[in-house]
């Protein structure tokens, strides 16, 4: 990350050096070596490829001197560490072009981020489009000019002195925030020097491949009670094609972007009068609805019993859940008759207090509960994103109570489960991840060791490749994080299994043993598309609002050419709505043409042109949403045509 404090990577031991590379070969050095002539060694292509080095694991710069025996990797952009150092060196860059350009400009920090850089800059007026155009042209003469980019240590003070004496304060603060004592990394390419870790590109003729893409305002350190800086967003990759495919699937995200989207297709809106919250209209409702009622029939076929919990619940109960403590800012709270109060952020509390009434046996277990919960959440503002970030939403939302030998059996069914569901839905690619038990944590180790082996045993079974973070799991317990890719093969995390130890003994959630003891049941969280919203909103992108027939909120529109047929029309399209079709009539007095247009721009699955011919032979002239003319169809036949595709799965 650009701005933060370094340290020298390996320190030096003097003696001659056996470098070891990744394919087992040795390669032995009469005199200490730096990466850059280990690659050298390789081949002259590496060497004009490398880009850092990775030495004993540990990402170095490519004049890093190795003085002892090590294990080599030779970094270059083809590898996803390369990728990243062409984007935090894209980053410096764009602030020595923009300190070319601006010199009064202040730089403050700019990480790489997914598929790009930013780098926030403190500057008296807003940057413009002509200034964006500017800054990016002379990246591109900074990089032809083929500067070194090279490293050096300074002590803590002298880096502080170093940019104080220069005007930028910025980078003065975040040093003087680090311990005294620490060294400081400075890198220096042509005229500008920045603070940064590293490792960084060899040279500024590295770096090929790179466009700005947009300003928008920052807070500096993220504090909306600090100054507004200016933020220059820009992407960078290893090749040409690599920057067009992902332009071109830009251009694609935005025309199927869910909120232009939701307003060509009246699905919804949202207005500053409820910020968060989404007004839904019939169409869009009528989305909601399919999905809604298809994971019903998944809840009912897999063995879950449909609950329902209220929205507010005493502040007392979320002070023992742990909420109240660490989710507080997060929790929408009112008060009633000297009683505090909290609108749910989650539903799973509810479960336990609706599984508490009553006595268990393990013979009840495992017991599945599941709820098309209505949760709110005090996301900032500024984070909202139509349907993908809001403060109201609601979860489908499931909770099995189970002793610990049930882990694992539920794991796999709901896996298999899962990626049926996604499969309904036309997602085909799933992405797995095992996050396991934080350094912070609650619970035996062996009890730990028998929930995550559960889960991966789980995903070994159901015979997918799968990905572990170390550490990354809930204090309570470790979880499965299920993503799915979309049509533009962008990711989304949507579904989730975590194993809970904690909040069912917090709550006094018990069960009768075979034994007769009393024990605590594990507990289960799952969700499989998550909120409703955000999954509506990624099926309004993944299908650019061309829903299949079963899911689209209109199936069919029935268009009359004159006045002579809208009887007609109309008949027809009661008839599909008797046979449990979503048809309407369009009978306005307009051309047929104009309504073809029109409806095309809906994305309906079917259109049905109904003139004199149609009318005197009972049929209807069909056309797909594709533009297909299918001809003069029997409306029987049509009628069993669509009941064909438009079965829910």
């Amino acid at each position: 990350m650009v701005g933060v404090v370094g340290s020298s990577p390996i320190a030096p031991t003097n003696t001659l050096p056996e470098i070891k590379l990744p394919d087992g070969s040795v390669k032995s050095f009469a005199a200490p070596v730096t990466v850059a002539e280990v690659a050298a060694s390789i081949g002259a292509g590496l060497a004009r490829a490398a880009l850092a080095g990775r030495v004993n694991g540990q990402l170095v710069d490519t004049s890093h001197r190795i003085e002892s025996d090590a294990e080599v990797a030779i970094v270059t952009g083809r590898d996803a560490a390369g990728l990243e150092i062409l984007r935090h060196s894209s980053a410096h860059l764009l602030a020595h072009a923009v300190k070319e350009l601006f010199p009064e400009a202040q730089v403050t920090i700019g990480p790489v981020i997914e598929h790009g850089f930013y780098y926030d800059f403190a500057f008296k007026r807003p940057f413009t489009p002509g200034d964006l155009a500017a800054i990016e042209k002379r990246m591109a003469e900074i990089a032809q000019r083929d500067h070194p980019v090279t490293r050096r240590l300074l002590p803590r003070d002298e880096a502080v002195k170093f940019f104080r004496d220069q005007g930028e304060r910025y980078k003065a603060e975040i040093i003087g925030a680090i311990p005294e004592g620490e060294s400081i990394s400075l890198y220096t390419q042509g005229g500008f020097t920045d603070l940064c870790r590293g490792p960084h590109v060899p040279s500024t003729g590295k770096l090929k491949v790179f466009k700005l893409m947009r300003v928008a305002g920052a807070y500096w350190r993220g504090d909306s009670r600090n100054e507004m800086l200016q933020r220059i967003y820009g992407t960078a990759w290893a090749s040409r094609e690599e920057q067009d495919a992902y332009l071109k699937m830009l251009e694609e995200a935005e025309k199927r972007d869910h909120r232009r989207l939701g307003t060509q297709l009246d699905l919804f809106h949202l207005q500053d009068e409820a910020p968060g919250l989404v007004f839904w209209h019939p169409k869009g409702w009528t989305l909601w609805q399919q999905v809604e009622q298809y994971m019903r029939r998944v809840y009912r076929d897999h063995g879950y019993r449909e609950v329902r919990g209220p929205q507010i619940l005493d502040r007392s109960l979320w002070e023992r859940t742990g909420h109240w403590e660490n989710f507080k800012e997060s929790m929408f709270t009112t008060s009633s008759e000297s009683r505090d109060y909290a609108i749910k952020p989650m539903n799973c509390p509810g479960h336990i207090l609706i599984y508490n009434k009553g006595i268990r046996s393990y013979r009840d277990l495992p017991l599945r509960y599941g709820e098309f919960g209505s949760c709110h959440r005090n996301e900032p503002s500024g984070a909202l994103h139509g349907l993908m970030r809001v403060r109201g939403f609601v979860q489908d939302d499931g909770h099995i109570f189970c002793t610990e030998d049930q882990i694992l059996q539920e794991c796999t069914a709901y896996t298999a489960l899962l990626q049926k569901v996604y499969r309904d839905f036309g997602f085909d690619s799933i992405i797995y991840r095992i996050a396991t038990r934080p350094q912070k944590r609650i619970g035996a180790d062996e009890v730990w060791d028998k929930a995550e082996h559960a889960l991966m045993e789980a995903l070994r079974r159901s015979g997918v490749e799968f990905s572990i973070s170390p550490g990354e799991g809930a204090f309570y317990g470790p979880k499965i994080e299920y993503s799915l890719k979309d049509a533009l093969g962008r990711v989304w995390q949507c579904g989730t299994m975590q194993v809970d130890f904690s909040m069912p003994g917090r709550l006094g959630a018990e069960y009768v043993a075979e034994d007769n003891t009393r024990r605590t049941p594990v507990m289960l969280h799952r969700a499989i598309v998550g909120s409703m919203e955000r999954f509506i909103g990624i099926l309004i992108e993944h299908f650019g609002g061309a829903f299949p027939a079963w899911l689209a909120p209109e199936q069919a529109v029935v268009l009359n050419i004159s006045e002579h047929q809208a009887e007609y029309a109309a008949r027809v399209a009661a008839h599909l709505r008797e046979a449990g079709f979503r048809a309407v009539a369009d009978l306005r007095n307009e051309k047929i043409s104009y309504k073809i247009r029109e409806h095309s721009l809906q994305k309906l699955p079917y259109q049905l042109v109904v003139g004199d011919k149609e009318k005197q032979a009972e049929s209807v002239a069909v056309r797909t949403r594709g533009g297909e003319d299918l001809g003069a169809m029997a409306l029987d036949a049509f009628v069993a045509r669509l009941r064909s595709e438009a079965s829910a799965p």
